[in-house]
Parts: structure tokens; sequence; C-alpha cells
């Protein structure tokens, strides 16, 4: 028998010993009770490994931020319910047109917006993200179209579509989706635009965007518009009124007195639609239409009907009634592109170029030393300079097995994404119109009344304005000019490359061209 541990008393690492019986369990574990005559055996002590576990099962909830990544500790393979939601949500398949038609059928989520599926079209075509990409709703039965915004959820729209009809959604660009917030004043003339009484200075240019996105105040917007009647085919010239409840009518001349107000229509459960036939199927009195279609509409017997005497006056019009509809939501979607890139701010942000774009610097080589230039107007007028002088050696080269008429004369512009062979002045206008009335939107045409001249169609001012192209022949060379000669220029690319340099004659710089993508 081992000899007690010295300071122990004997017996106290023993439990008591039950009378009549041999000693049972370990130290400090309990003995089991003994078994009453004629009855049931005790239940067992509780097994240790399911104490464990039941523990373990019983740990008050930590979130885990990981469910899916997990598992219940007696399953050996992993449960469809924790699986991630993402994997669960259904699945679509939309097709997508472009200008020349050719279209690209895409399956997405069903929760997708506008502004993803052309972020998966730039992503898929390789092309610039300028922030300029829309998502174009055209109802072909109607001839109505509009700009899809950018938050708006694709399905839903196309819910709203009836199945007898081919409608479509194009992808193209719209320089004037947001130009309002950067020019506002150009889009809401002085005659058009009155602020609250209690407005006396003069409107800022942030404080006219205020007063749209603000939920207290809302400037007014009224003026003359040709109205459809319902039911008929006649149209009435009305004084309209656009408040924040909505759009009215005067009854009575111009008054604006509430008993001569006559509610036209408002717009939470109805969209805004340009008319892209003019005249044709509506017999508008002007080509400047715009109406409004209500959501699950059962065809043109719902639709309200509005013409405008001009561009600007519809531009006015359709702008205030979007910053009426969506307000913040609007200027959001303005900022979403710039919000991560600390210190910019949308008004200059370019869209960002490549790190070998970045890592290079223009040089001059023309003295005993180069030198890296860094005036940035240096550096652009030897760019251009670069460019010229390539494209003389590249003629002269080809000279050498011609006439030099012959040789310069050659389509090279017919390659150029901005020059468009024999379209119409109102197919132009048209094109023009689909990449957004802003100033410095063009594209070079063929003339049609003159087969041997060119058409430089520009948008300024909220209107589309239409210049010659001469060729000019001086000593055997051929040039073209757009001011009798005055300036004259070898080919179309590089008169198109001066007047997005200089204005020149023309009232503004050549900025944004019309090209037909494909997909």
């Amino acid at each position: 028998m081992a000899a007690p541990l010295p300071g122990v008393p004997p017996g106290a690492g023993r439990a008591e010993e039950p009378a009549g019986g041999s000693p049972r369990g370990t130290a400090g574990s309990p003995c089991p009770p003994p078994r009453p005559p004629g009855g049931d055996p005790p239940p067992s002590p509780p097994d240790r490994r399911k104490k464990k576990d039941d523990s373990i099962l019983g740990i008050p909830s930590i979130p885990n931020p990981f469910p899916e990544l997990c598992c219940s500790p007696f399953a050996s393979v992993l449960s469809a319910s924790l699986l991630p939601k993402a994997t669960s949500r259904k699945k679509q398949v939309i097709k997508v047109y472009s200008e020349d038609d050719t279209s690209r059928a895409l399956e997405v989520p069903s929760d997708i917006t506008a502004r993803d599926v052309c972020q998966l079209l730039i992503l898929k075509n390789h092309y610039i993200d300028d922030h300029s990409w829309t998502l174009f709703e055209q109802l072909t039965q109607t001839g109505l179209g509009r700009a899809i915004e950018d938050h708006e959820l694709v399905m839903e729209v196309q819910s709203n579509w009836v199945m007898e009809e081919e409608n479509k959604l194009y992808f193209r660009k719209n320089y004037a989706k947001y130009e309002f917030f950067k020019n506002p004043l150009s889009f809401f003339p002085d005659h058009m635009i009155s602020f609250p009484s209690e407005t006396n200075a003069a409107v800022s240019h942030s404080g006219v965007l205020q007063m749209f996105l603000s939920s207290s105040t809302y400037p007014e917007i009224h003026g003359f518009l040709h109205a459809k009647e319902q039911g008929k085919k006649s149209w009435k010239k009305l004084y309209f009124l656009l408040r924040r409840s909505g759009l009215y009518f005067s009854t009575k001349g111009t008054s604006k007195e509430p008993r001569h107000l006559q509610f036209f229509c408002e717009f939470s459960n109805s969209d805004m639609y340009m008319s892209l036939t003019g005249k044709k199927i509506s017999g508008a009195p002007t080509n400047y239409g715009f109406c409004f279609k209500p959501n699950k509409s059962g065809g043109t017997r719902d639709l309200k009907q509005l013409c405008a005497d001009d561009e600007q006056s519809r531009t006015c019009w359709m702008t205030a009634i979007r910053l009426l509809k969506y307000g913040m939501q609007l200027y959001q979607n303005y900022m979403q592109p710039y919000q991560g890139r600390s210190g910019c701010s949308p008004l200059n942000v370019t869209p960002m170029r490549s790190v070998s774009e970045n890592s290079l610097v223009a040089m001059d080589f023309s003295g005993h030393k180069s030198r890296i230039i860094e005036n940035p107007t240096e550096a652009l007028s030897v760019a251009v300079e670069e460019g010229l002088a390539w494209r003389r050696r590249g003629c002269l080269r080809l000279n050498s097995h011609g006439s030099p008429i012959a040789m310069s004369n050659m389509a090279i512009h017919r390659s150029q994404s901005w020059f468009h062979h024999k379209i119409s002045r109102e197919e132009a206008q048209r094109l023009i119109l689909q990449h957004g009335l802003v100033d410095g939107v063009f594209l070079v045409r063929d003339s049609q009344s003159n087969p041997k001249t060119f058409v430089l169609s520009l948008s300024h001012g909220l209107k589309i304005k239409h210049f010659q192209i001469v060729p000019l022949e001086d000593d055997g060379k051929l040039f073209y000019t757009l001011d009798d000669g005055h300036t004259r220029f070898t080919d179309l690319i590089q008169l198109v490359e001066f007047y997005q340099l200089n204005k020149g004659v023309l009232p503004c710089k050549l900025k944004h061209y019309c090209a037909r993508i494909a997909l």
C-alpha cells in the first residue's frame, strides 16, 4: 500500500465506500445510487462526449459572417440551404441591339439594372467607359423611345411591353444624359422658368440644381404646348404649368389662378417617352413631341401626348419632369462613377488611362540634346505636327505611283468612326439627337445636293447646324475648306483634327462624334 502524501489526511482522496460493497468511481466522481429492489436500473451517468457536443451546439450564437463556408458538425456534405442566396437568383435572357441592328443575347439576373447591363457590354466589347453609355428603350409600333435611367430594373421595363409589339433595347451613347448637372442654365431658359417668391437675387449655377433637388422648393416651368385631345385626332394649344404636385394646364389663357388650372398628368405610375417619328404617326403639328405612357398600358389610347414648338422647349420640359420624378436618385446616378475616386470632381474627371499611357512623356529631339516637353500646350502642338507630318509622308509614298490629285482624293476618311457615307440630312439629325444635343456632337457625311462636297453636321445650343465642306484645287493639289479657302486641309481627317482643337468659323469645337457601334 502506498504511503499517503505529506500533509494530506488519510482517505482524503477516496470517496466513501457504500455499505456492503466495494469502492466504485474515482476521486471527485459521484457514486451511482444503489439499485432499488425490483425496480429499473438507474439512468447511466451522462456521457462526457455527449455533454461536449451539447455544449458545442448550445454556445450562444455569434453571427457567422461566412455561413456559406460552414456546415453542421454532423454533416459530411454541404447542404443546399447553406449556399449563398446569389446562386438562387433567377436568370433571364435579354437581347440588346446596336445602331447597325446587330444584336447580342445576354443571360442576366432578374434584378439587373440598366447601368449593370451597360457595364457588362462595355467589358465584353472592350469599349472605353466615359460614363455616357445608356440603354435605350424603343417602342416600334408607336414610334416612341426613351433612355432608361441607370437605376431602373431592366426586367421591370420589359414587363410593361405588350407581347405582340416588337420592342427593342438599344445600347448607345447619350452625352446629354446628365449634361444639365454641368450646365443647368442652358437647359432652362429664363422665359420658361420662375422661382419661388422668396428668391429675390439671381440664381447661381448650383442654386438651380439645389432648388430642383430640394423637397421644399421647386421652380415652376411654364409655357405653351400642343396637347392631343383624348379620343380625337385634333390638337389644342394650351398654357401648361409644371409644379411639384404634377402637370396642369390653364383653361383661361395664361391664368395661373387655382380655379383656372386643370390637372393633366402625374408621373409616379407612368414613363415619359420622346416621339421618334415626328408627325408621321401622331399627326402632331411639329416634330418635337413627347408623351406619358402609363405602366401596364393597353395601347395608344392611354397615351397623353404633347408637342412643343422647338427643341429647346421640349428639352426643358422633359428635363424638368425627369428631375421632378426621380430627384436625388438622378444625382446619385450622376455621381456614382466618381465615388471612390478621392479628390475628383465629376466636372473635370476624364476616362482613366492605362499605366503604359501614363508613363509616356513628350520629347523634343530637334536640338543637340533631347529634352522633356513639360508644357502641355507645346506637347499637344508637337503631337499634332508629328501626326500631320506622318500623313504627308504617307501621301507622298502613295503619290509616287499615281497623280497627286487622284491619290490625295482617296477615301482615307471612310475608315473614321465620325464619317457616315451617303446618309440624308434627316438621318444625320436623328443620329445626333440620339447621341444627345450637347455642344460639339458632330458627324461628317456626303452631301446629297452636291456629290463632290461633304457636310459637317454639328450640335450647338440645342440646335443642329450643317456646314458644307468645299473641295478646292490649287496647283494640281486638292484641298478641303469650311471658310472659302482661308483655311485649307489636305484631307478630311486633318480638317476634323484642326476643329477639334480650334473653333475657327464654327460656333464651338468638335467634341463628341456620332458612331454606329457594333456588338
